[in-house]
């Protein structure tokens, strides 16, 4: 009796876990699938993950709390016409090094805390070895800093002060003294993440400008629900007002998602025939989302479903959230670098590999050359840390100074 009672007991719990376990299979690889179909927003909020927010207590109105010295904050604001809205994007301007050094005692940094890595030199190439520096015209080397000086050296100027501050940036910027980065990042965190501000203090160490922005979404930009035609807007908007204030070399630079939202850039521009950076720099880039979306270790669970197209990546598709850089890199004509680590394990390596040879089968034979750099996996870079390879900088500073002076 005590044997059948136990046998009945194990009986039903076997029929209790097996009820269960094929609930919970039911859950998540058919009902889940099924809302993400019909959930515009949770396909935005996969893609775009800006519920990830790294470091914590960041202050985004600090730069140099996160190390950046001579660093502006500020915001563009701009109407969004397809939206009927207004949208403010937080940017930070990272002044060049030859440009704090100079006036490091006015903008109150300490000078041994400037970089004084050195700039590689680049055989054959205009400006030597001082990387993102505009050679002056011969007998007018410090006419350039003429606006500055009257800036700095006016009656009460004060480096925090907001109002000073924007005349001195812009004016920086203004000035015909060095080129200009424009950093687009990926998905999650902002522009304050630890590994974007590595790559900004390597592109200030070559003499550059950076501009970094945050999209809709992200950061302390505009609380709004990011598409991927509202963050190409967002990135126009910044690179429009860099290109209303000074006529230098503009270079665009975009990582993971942000290369994405780079090429779509480009290709808008040359669509509203608005002249566009001089070159691109493509730093973990996938080919198009759909194939990101089934190489992500997110998808492990259900890239080889069945049904995993039609519930998964077509609603994707149809909700215009595409990224397809292997269909916009056909369509501009700037130089395209593109970097790439064998380790990427959120961009598997293919990826990036795959855009590359389908930009040399659909891009003109007169347009921008395309380059493609590997970095070996036995140096650990993954996905975030390509910008401490080594020998990144003279890849840089011979790609933009190869361009700096071409027109496509």
């Amino acid at each position: 009796m005590h044997w059948s009672v136990n046998r009945r007991s194990l009986k039903r719990i076997g029929l209790l876990t097996c009820k269960i376990l094929v609930l919970v299979i039911l859950i998540v690889f058919v009902i889940l699938p099924i809302i993400f179909k019909y959930s515009f927003s949770l396909q935005k909020g996969i893609l775009f993950l800006t519920f990830i927010t790294y470091p914590p207590n960041l202050d985004l109105k600090r730069p140099e709390k996160s190390g950046l010295y001579a660093t502006r904050n500020f915001y563009i604001n701009y109407r969004d016409q397809e939206e009927d809205i207004d949208v403010d994007i937080a940017v930070w301007h990272v002044l060049p090094n030859d440009l704090v050094r100079r006036y490091a005692r006015e903008l109150q940094v300490d000078e041994a805390t400037i970089s004084n890595s050195t700039i590689p030199s680049i055989e054959g190439s205009v400006g030597g070895n001082r990387g993102g520096s505009i050679l002056p015209p011969e007998g007018h080397a410090d006419d350039r800093y003429r606006q500055i000086d009257r800036i700095l050296h006016a009656d009460g100027f004060s480096p925090s002060d907001e109002t000073h501050q924007r005349q001195l940036f812009e004016e920086c910027l203004r000035a015909t003294t060095n080129d200009v980065v424009l950093y687009l990042h990926g998905n999650t965190a902002s522009r304050g993440a630890p590994h974007r501000v590595e790559l900004y203090r390597m592109l200030r160490s070559l003499n550059y400008h950076v501009i970094s922005m945050d999209y809709r979404g992200y950061g302390d930009s505009a609380n709004l629900s990011p598409t991927e035609r509202g963050v190409v807007y967002d990135a126009l908007a910044v690179y429009q007002y860099i290109t209303s204030i000074t006529r230098n070399p503009v270079y665009l630079w975009g990582h993971s998602l942000g290369t994405g939202v780079s090429t779509h850039l480009l290709s808008l521009l040359t669509e509203m025939s608005l002249p566009g950076p001089r070159a691109l720099v493509l730093e973990s880039p996938f080919n198009n989302i759909k194939e990101e979306i089934i190489a992500h270790p997110f998808s492990k669970l259900y890239r080889h479903l069945p049904w995993f197209d039609y519930l998964i990546s077509k609603p994707m598709y149809a909700n215009k959230l595409r990224f397809e850089s292997d269909q916009h890199i056909a369509e501009f004509r700037q130089p395209v670098m593109i970097l790439h680590a064998e380790d990427d394990l959120v961009v598997p390596f293919e990826l990036g590999y795959k855009l590359y040879r389908k930009a040399l089968d659909t891009r003109g034979k007169s347009w921008g050359p395309i380059e493609f750099h590997r970095f070996e996996k036995t140096s650990h870079y993954g996905h975030k840390y390509i910008c401490r390879a080594p020998n990144l900088p003279e890849k840089v500073l011979r790609f933009f100074h190869a361009y700096r002076y071409e027109q496509y």
